[in-house]
């Protein structure tokens, strides 16, 4: 079978990390990054990311508009 692809998975990251893609393309993103260490090494900064995020948030889910920009802002930086 033929690798996805960084582009292909740098798009899909935030979906994959929030589990939200159905398990074909899941699992097409899981062998991507196992054999990806340019789209492991983001999609493991992203982890960081959230985690840090979420413990200075205190558990409290940031306004819609926020996630948002910074989800646009992610994909930018990715591409």
């Amino acid at each position: 079978m033929n690798d996805c692809g960084c582009e292909k998975a740098k798009r899909a990251l935030e979906d994959y990390l929030r589990d939200e893609l159905g398990s074909d393309l899941r699992a097409e993103i899981e062998r991507h990054l196992e054999g990806c260490t340019e789209c492991s090494t983001e999609a493991h900064i992203h982890t960081v990311i959230t985690g840090v995020v979420r413990r200075s948030c205190d558990g409290e889910a940031a306004p819609d508009e926020l996630r948002e920009r910074v989800r646009r802002a992610l994909r930018a930086t990715s591409h």
